[in-house]
């Protein structure tokens, strides 16, 4: 590690979005710390983007949920001086059915991921990155972030959390050398829907998910120009532009008929 290295942390780095990003980002020549939690994937990963793109890739297995192993991952990165100048919060996961019927211990892990780890890992890297008066943080939100989502609802909410959030933080750091992206994906063909439990919603029927590869460079794109909301697909920004002008009961209704 030399003087002046800066590295790029991505959490949810083993598979999906997560992953694309390290690959892209790798080819681009930023130096990576990947975190998830599958420990021999995510060795495996970091030392093939090594090798391909002549990059320094770091591999930390955590899950992040958990805060002594949250906690942990960041005490590793201070203990070796390893300066975060791009922080990704990509980690997440949903559940789909009922939430009176729910597993309330894999509700509890979603809100300790999907908020509280993004929001702890905002907080620890964002001083340094305001000191250097460079850096650049994406959390990737969903288009979810918009509307109440029966039969989800607290994945729905949790990333209503992560785009209130990030738009307000963004208006916080407004001049300071730092930008904060909110990549609002549509459906995406990744391993998040097995991880929820869908059986082939009408949802999925109705619009077709994006590639992980697509989102990946969408976001970097959007991420490096330093937009503060990245709307993935036009017809994900005519739905969030649609859906203001109709009654909220009608938008509740019409969600959970695309998640039966």
């Amino acid at each position: 590690m030399s003087p002046g290295k800066t590295y790029t942390l991505i959490t949810g780095a083993s598979g999906g979005i997560g992953f694309e990003l390290a690959v892209l980002m790798a080819s681009k020549g930023h130096h990576l710390i990947l975190t998830a939690r599958s420990e021999e994937k995510l060795t495996n990963i970091a030392r093939q983007l090594a090798k391909n793109h002549n990059i320094e890739a770091i591999s930390i297995p955590a899950d992040l949920s958990v805060e002594k192993e949250r906690t942990q991952l960041i005490n590793t990165i201070r203990e070796k001086k390893l300066h975060i100048e791009i922080l990704v919060n990509n980690a997440g996961f949903g559940d789909l059915g009922p939430f009176e019927t729910s597993n309330w211990d894999k509700n509890h892990q979603m809100i300790d991921l999907n908020i509280t780890a993004l929001a702890h890992l905002t907080r620890e890297f964002l001083p340094d990155m305001r000191k250097a008066k460079s850096g650049k943080i994406m959390n990737v939100a969903s288009v979810a972030s918009f509307m109440p989502g029966p039969l989800m609802s607290v994945y729905y909410a949790s990333k209503a959390f992560v785009l209130s959030f990030g738009e307000a933080i963004a208006t916080e750091i407004q001049g300071s050398g730092v930008t904060l992206t909110t990549l609002c994906p549509g459906p995406v063909d990744t391993g998040f829907q097995k991880r929820a439990e869908f059986r082939e919603p009408a949802l999925m029927k109705m619009m077709k998910p994006a590639t992980a590869t697509e989102l990946a460079e969408y976001g970097y794109k959007s991420m490096m120009n330093g937009k503060r909301l990245a709307i993935h697909g036009m017809m994900n920004r005519f739905l969030i532009f649609t859906i203001r002008f109709y009654p909220r009961s009608f938008v509740t209704r019409l969600i959970m008929r695309l998640h039966q």
